[in-house]
């Protein structure tokens, strides 16, 4: 046996243990190729499926009652710190608050399949308000069954290959050179999708200080100035409910019903809370595909014109769908 496998073996459950709770915290490490790597050593009654699971369960559990606990305590800005951390920061806040919005606590059985949703799901249910206990059993849950799919695809695949002796000795001698080949694979993936999303992003993003220079000469000129559209999500809103002058509330699931209400003959700025402002960016190349050109994200989103200082204002209802005139300073 390759002394690597051999290493791996002795030590598989510790291994799995700390690459499973690395994971789960936030280090952006890939654990399918672990989780089938196991399971694969199983069908060779090398390793127990039953103990590795039960390491899977129990990681996850630590490393996201650490998560939950800390999106109880400080909510918003330890979702959107876990969001920076993930290679699928695009996938975003928007988008574990949207799982959450419509399927409440049953997000947590599925939320170990889906990317970026993985680590995010934890703190929203500690700034959701999830108890604790019921927070246990759903995550608890959602882990068994993550760890179970891909243990025992694993183990699948190699009851398969036992029937081969030939390849099966292959597959022993080089596991590990796939294994290493496979994670390094994922991780290339994933950094070059998320740069050259946020190169596009780079090219229409406004910055807070020209977009207050817009809204002062409109004001001034008597012209109408940017359309503002605030995409946050009404969780987003608990912290601070005001928006920037003028915003006009449209959630990204809603666009393609409500974007009548954005003018086509004005510039529209678009803020989220997200990093890089990946929803604003993506609701922005969807309204291009509606006839809206005129679209940019606002650097930093909400966050940004804040703490620029510049004005904010509590949030009124449009009194109908149509588009708003004029926005004041």
């Amino acid at each position: 046996m390759p002394i690597a496998i051999e290493f791996f073996v002795q030590y598989a459950y510790v291994i799995l243990f700390t690459w499973v709770l690395l994971e789960q915290l936030g280090i952006p490490i890939p654990t399918t190729p672990a989780l089938l790597t196991v399971g694969t050593l199983s069908a060779a009654h090398k390793l127990h499926a039953s103990i590795a699971l039960a390491a899977v369960v129990i990681a996850c559990l630590l490393a996201d009652s650490v998560w939950w606990w800390l999106g109880r305590r400080f909510g918003g800005r330890v979702v959107k710190l876990v969001c920076r951390l993930s290679l699928e920061a695009s996938a975003c806040v928007k988008k574990t608050e949207g799982y959450f919005g419509r399927r409440g606590g049953v997000t947590l059985l599925f939320a170990k399949f889906v990317p970026g949703l993985n680590t995010l799901a934890p703190p929203v249910a500690g700034q959701t308000g999830m108890s604790y206990p019921k927070f246990l059993v759903m995550d608890g849950l959602g882990a068994l069954i993550w760890g179970s799919a891909y243990i025992f695809a694993g183990r699948f695949f190699g009851d398969i290959a036992k029937r081969n002796a030939a390849f099966f000795h292959w597959m022993g001698r080089f596991a590990g050179v796939l294994f290493v080949l496979l994670v390094i694979g994922f991780l290339v993936q994933k950094v070059w999708r998320q740069r050259k999303f946020l190169l596009s992003v780079r090219e229409l993003r406004l910055d807070a200080s020209e977009l207050k220079k817009m809204i002062d000469t409109a004001s001034e000129d008597g012209t109408m100035a940017p359309f503002i559209v605030d995409l946050r999500h009404p969780l987003d809103y608990l912290p601070d409910p005001r928006v920037l002058p003028g915003a006009v509330r449209i959630q990204p699931a809603e666009l393609e019903k409500q974007h009548d209400q954005i003018p086509r003959d004005r510039d529209v700025v678009l803020y989220c809370t997200c990093p890089s402002e990946e929803t604003s960016a993506k609701v922005a190349l969807r309204l291009h595909k509606l006839g809206i050109y005129r679209v940019r994200p606002l650097k930093g989103g909400f966050d940004g014109w804040k703490q620029a200082g510049y004005p904010l204002e509590e949030y009124v209802e449009p009194a109908s769908t149509g588009s708003k005139l004029a926005v004041s300073a």
